[in-house]
């Protein structure tokens, strides 16, 4: 579907993606290191679903900021959500061909910036982004894509939340976003948050040893570095 306008921090944003290696094994499914967090995040994942009322998701709708290459809405279907009842948006051209192309014709995909285009206001129950905002490095883009998200929620619908929370010292193109960030992200919401993810390098040295030392380690909450939260807004 039509693009968005530009500007200064999406073409900034393009300029980062592309100095990233294309096929990271790093986050190859085939890694252990990589598949355990996934799991482990998937189950998190289903037990706030089920906590603030989606047991059956099958109604939900559902819309995905910066959905990639449509892994995570890949998943959704795979938990019983509606392929009609789906929809995400993705700046980078490569990454919404590959959505496009992976996902259900029935499922909406814009390509482009999230800041402008999406869903009607009020219009869904969930609005989903993971590591989204930890790829935003200018503090007004925040602003403009937490107000965006929140627009798009129907009162009584909830920003479903997955990010790092600590600054990377090896990756300058992302910076972590705490929860107190979060919370002034969205003032009006009532955030249910979980530490989740064993910190990855910690998770690769563990998956090098034994696979067990992964659940052992992330058995240690000031280990994990990623935030799952369900952000309500007041019906």
């Amino acid at each position: 579907m039509s693009t968005s306008p530009d500007d200064a921090e999406a073409r900034a944003l393009r300029e980062r993606y592309a100095r990233r290696a294309p096929q990271d094994p790093r986050y190859a499914l085939t890694n252990p290191a990589a598949l355990w967090p996934q799991q482990e995040r998937q189950r998190a994942l289903v037990a706030l679903l089920r906590r603030h009322g989606w047991a059956d998701p099958s109604a939900c709708r559902l819309h995905e900021v910066g959905c990639g290459h449509g892994g995570n809405l890949l998943e959704a279907l795979q938990l019983g959500f509606q392929p009609a009842l789906l929809s995400g948006t993705e700046l980078l051209a490569e990454r919404f061909a590959t959505a496009r192309e992976r996902l259900p014709s029935a499922l909406t995909l814009w390509r482009g910036d999230a800041r402008h285009l999406g869903p009607a206001p009020a219009s869904v129950d969930v609005v989903m982004q993971s590591t989204v905002f930890s790829s935003l490095l200018d503090d007004t883009v925040h602003q403009q894509l937490a107000q965006a998200m929140w627009a798009q929620l129907r009162p009584g619908g909830a920003v479903l939340w997955y990010d790092f929370t600590v600054n990377n010292p090896r990756n300058p193109d992302v910076r972590g976003v705490p929860l107190a960030r979060m919370r002034a992200l969205f003032p009006q919401g009532r955030i249910d948050a979980h530490r989740v993810t064993l910190a990855p390098p910690i998770a690769r040295a563990a998956a090098r040893w034994h696979p067990s030392l992964y659940t052992v380690f992330n058995a240690l909450p000031p280990l994990r570095t990623h935030l799952l939260a369900w952000i309500a807004k007041p019906a």
